[in-house]
Parts: structure tokens; sequence; C-alpha cells
């Protein structure tokens, strides 16, 4: 979750309320600075390198980063005829990011006649998040889209009994499993090896990407469609799950203590954007370059 996607405070899913007494508008956006140098690669090329990034926050959209024009290799953008027409910011323009024979035919865009009240956005430029190369923040590319500062991860060690079936079959017993909690997700149980029956999981090709977590790999369990999952070699700020399994509770049967958990409304990932298309094979080199 982030300040304004999935079930986040700004978000249409919102599990909370603002505590006011006249309710809030529908769309409420909101821009921050990011307070981080952050640059963009296209064509073999630093084409952005801003220390003055500022951040939108969109209901049910990821953060947008954009950055000052002056911040922008000259040159870079051309303006295209395509324009659009933003809910809340008007008109947008969008732009050719060329580079010699590179060339990303809508790369960016820019809000031309923006509101009083959203005056911050003036004269800054963002860029597609997929057709550029990479993003970085400082020497460390960032994957799948800007870094949410509201997106929040806490791993904690457990002794409570969690015990998994499928059917009749016992697939997990332990009281050393990892609660993993996650801005506006339910906790997520993660079960040592040693306490799980791996011969009832069986690997499947479908994975998935996590911008905080990583590479996801997924298992089913008998005739159980991917009832199961594990980050086999997760970043270094969650590594206490890296390899662990995970359930899902609205698949497979998991009680913990006795009482059966049971998936959360809203809490499947909700794709936004064409960060969402990134393959498997791009985020993992990707990590390590620099």
């Amino acid at each position: 979750m982030g300040l304004s996607w999935q079930q986040g405070p700004l978000s249409p899913g919102a599990i909370g309320r603002f505590l006011v007494p006249e309710s809030l508008p529908k769309r409420l956006l909101y821009a921050e600075p990011l307070r981080r140098r952050m640059r963009v690669r296209f064509g073999e090329t630093w084409i952005a390198d801003s220390e003055h990034v500022l951040l939108l926050f969109e209901p049910g959209r990821y953060p947008v980063a954009y950055f000052p024009e002056s911040d922008i290799a000259p040159d870079t953008l051309e303006r295209i005829d395509h324009t659009t027409l933003h809910p809340d910011l008007g008109p947008t323009s969008w732009y050719a990011v060329r580079v010699g024979e590179h060339s990303a035919p809508r790369g960016a865009w820019q809000h031309t006649s923006l509101p009083a009240h959203a005056s911050e956005l003036q004269a800054r430029v963002a860029f597609a998040w997929r057709a550029m190369d990479a993003f970085y923040e400082e020497d460390e590319r960032i994957l799948g889209h800007a870094a949410d500062a509201y997106h929040r991860i806490d791993i904690r060690q457990t002794s409570r009994k969690l015990v998994v079936r499928h059917r009749e079959r016992i697939i997990a017993d332990t009281t050393r499993a990892l609660v993993l909690y996650e801005s506006g997700f339910a906790p997520r149980w993660y079960v040592p090896r040693a306490d799980t029956d791996e011969s009832a999981l069986t690997p499947v090709e479908h994975q998935t990407f996590c911008p905080y977590k990583g590479i996801c790999s997924y298992y089913d369990i008998g005739d159980a469609r991917l009832a199961a999952w594990s980050y086999p070699d997760a970043y270094p700020e969650v590594g206490r799950i890296s390899n662990l399994v995970s359930f899902e509770p609205d698949i497979v049967t998991v009680h913990l203590d006795g009482t059966q958990l049971h998936l959360e409304p809203g809490q499947s990932v909700i794709a936004h954007g064409p960060d969402r298309g990134l393959t498997v094979a791009e985020a993992l080199p990707a990590r390590k370059q620099q």
C-alpha cells in the first residue's frame, strides 16, 4: 500500500477514514518533495538528474515523479500532437523522448494549464516509467515505480502455532513463523522450509515482482492452484523472509492458534500503470546494475 493506492488513506479503497465533520472530496491529490536525488537513463544516456523531484500522489495510482525542466538534458524532449485532459490538472501535452537513434514516442508528459492550487507542478515533466531504460536514486536502480515513503514493511518473529492443511493433509505446522506486516494489507505468515511438507509443493512457472520484496515464485498444492508462494532471494531490506513459504488462506486452510484465517476484502494486489509489465528477466539483473 502507499498513500494513494491499494488501501491507503487517499485511495478509493481506503480502510480508514478522516475524522472530520464534513466528507472530504472523493479525489484528493497530494504533492511532496522527494528529497532524494533521482536520475533517468534512456538510450545509454542520463537524460534527467535532479535533487528537486516532486512526487504526485493521485487516487488509485502509484506515485509519479515530476522533474524540473531545468534538470532535463537539452534537446531530449520533442513535443508531439498527442494531448490528453487530466480530470484534476487540466490539459496535458506529451513528448517524444529522443537520444540519438533511440526514441520513445510517448515517453514524457507535462500539464500545461494548471489550476492555481496545483502550481507546484508548473514547468515540470514526468517520464513514462516503462518507456525509459531505468530510474535511479543515487546509484541504485529503482524498479516498478517511484518509491513511496508511505509504504512500510515490518517483520516479526512469532511463537504462535500456525497449521496449514489441504483437505486432510497437513502442509505446514510451525511455532517459528515470521509475520510480515505491510502497509494496507492483512498480515502474511511465512513458514520455515523445515516446518513445511515440501513434497506437497509443486513449483509452477508463474512469477511476480514486488518493488519492495523482489521476485516471487509460486506453488500448487495438489489441485489447489497458486496456493503458496516464496521469495527465494528477497531484497536485503526484507531478507528475513528469503526462501520461507507463505500460504493463501482462501485457497488452503490456515489456522493460527486454532482460529481459521481468511483473506480480507481488498487484499489482492491491484495493478496500476505500465510498470506492472516488468518482466522477471529484467528485474533480476537490474537490482545489481550501477
